[in-house]
């Protein structure tokens, strides 16, 4: 693709990534058959060629984003599913960020979106905050179905994702939680944000497993939020500011490996190389911290677990950050299988839940649909079980499934001599 930016345009850095990714794009095509957007609404600007050229003119023009800009970039999920079709290798992660951070920048919203928005940003990747937010939510949660008659849909959507009550979390807290038996390595764990609240098993299944199998944990008390959030809200400054605070923190633990347990997270921190090239006291640190980063599933891949006799039916869900945006497809799958489990795939397993962060909240027709089609398509493997290593798909099938919907790491620890998670000891399944 032909660009037309000026020597002056392309001093600016993200200008000038963005310029060459621009130009690596060959405007086939072959994205539209696999971006959830393109595939629900049929417009050629909800498709990732149809935002490559609109953030091509918005960019090159270097003028406010409009109305229709930031209508079309918005409904983007970020799924990255173009990034695994395109056969060019066009990174439109990078430009999409870019092209959130000039929409949040230049686009006045409306003032009630604004305030969302803001409000989002803000209390959910601060865990404290998040808690006493959930709690206030829940009072006002049966009035969802109101709310939603009265045409304030976001507002509805968010309340219905609220849950009643929350977990105590009483494996994860900040500490050091030491490996039984011989000593293989020391991970540090990201307690996350979103996650340490609403899910906070995740982390300690996550423990108990890596503990078991001869890993040394470490919880770190400083970081929170990984950056994630705010970034794909176009955020950029936010974003960096807690992207320093988990740097930091990490690279005073000095650990074998980082271990992330919501894939969201993961890809963000893995991009933290490319998100710090600019910043001459992070780029080196921020490299650093990317190139230990590991999802559990890749940890688990190399401890070589035994082979297990779970025998319970799971449909495995690929989160859209794991598959695409890490590129890691089939790792999951294997271990359950070694764990036992009869692993069913989903159809259109590359096909987005509609999660993606705050999308469910900010764009909840789209993600509703979504939801609805990925929930029919597990539905037809009949499974016991649903497995997906990403918080934001736990939750956001786990709202409307009426098989539990459980992290993939709960349900390793199971198999290996840990407790059952919650909701699959509910449904009346063994593992052992």
């Amino acid at each position: 693709m032909q660009t037309h930016f000026t020597p002056e345009q392309l001093q600016d850095p993200a200008l000038a990534d963005a310029n060459g990714i621009l130009r690596a794009c060959v405007h086939c095509g072959f994205c539209t058959a696999t971006c959830p957007t393109y595939v629900l609404l049929g417009d050629e600007l909800d498709s990732p060629r149809g935002r490559i050229y609109l953030i091509k003119q918005m960019l090159e023009e270097g003028r406010p984003a409009t109305v229709s800009d930031a209508r079309h970039i918005d409904r983007c999920l970020s799924c990255l599913s173009c990034m695994s079709t395109c056969p060019s290798g066009v990174n439109y992660m990078h430009l999409i960020d870019t092209a959130r951070v000039h929409v949040e920048k230049t686009f006045e919203r409306p003032a009630a979106e604004r305030l969302l928005r803001k409000l989002l940003a803000f209390v959910m990747p601060r865990p404290g905050l998040f808690r006493h937010l959930i709690s206030a939510a829940a009072l006002a949660k049966p009035f969802a179905p109101l709310l939603q008659r009265l045409g304030f849909r976001r507002m509805a959507a968010a309340l219905a994702l609220t849950p009643y009550s929350l977990p105590r979390e009483s494996l994860g807290r900040p500490g050091h939680y030491p490996a039984e038996g011989v000593r293989k390595g020391r991970a540090v764990l990201l307690r996350g944000c979103v996650q340490s609240v609403v899910d906070p098993g995740i982390n300690a299944a996550t423990i108990r497993l890596l503990n078991r199998f001869g890993w040394d944990v470490t919880v770190s008390g400083g970081e929170s939020c990984c950056g994630s959030l705010p970034h794909h809200m176009g955020k950029d400054e936010a974003a960096l500011d807690f992207a320093r605070r988990t740097i930091d923190q990490w690279t005073e633990e000095n650990p074998d490996i980082i271990v992330i347990t919501s894939s969201g997270c993961g890809t963000t921190i893995k991009d933290y190389g490319h998100m710090f090239r600019t910043d001459d006291a992070y780029a080196a640190k921020a490299q650093a911290i990317a190139a230990r980063t590991r999802d559990i599933s890749e940890l688990l891949e190399m401890l070589e677990l035994p082979q297990g006799r779970a025998g319970v039916r799971v449909a495995y869900h690929s989160a859209c950050s794991l598959q695409h945006g890490q590129q890691l497809k089939t790792g999951p799958q294997a271990l359950l299988r070694r764990a036992g489990f009869e692993v069913v795939e989903v159809p259109e397993g590359h096909i987005c839940c509609g999660s993606a962060g705050t999308y469910n909240i900010l764009q909840p027709e789209i993600s509703q649909r979504l939801r609805d089609r990925k929930l029919a398509n597990i539905a037809t493997t009949a499974p016991r079980l649903i497995a997906t290593g990403n918080i934001g798909c736990i939750t956001q099938l786990g709202l409307k499934s009426s098989v539990p919907v459980v992290h993939t790491v709960e349900l390793l620890d199971w198999a290996y001599g840990g407790p059952a998670p919650a909701l699959a000891d509910q449904a009346g399944t063994d593992a052992h």
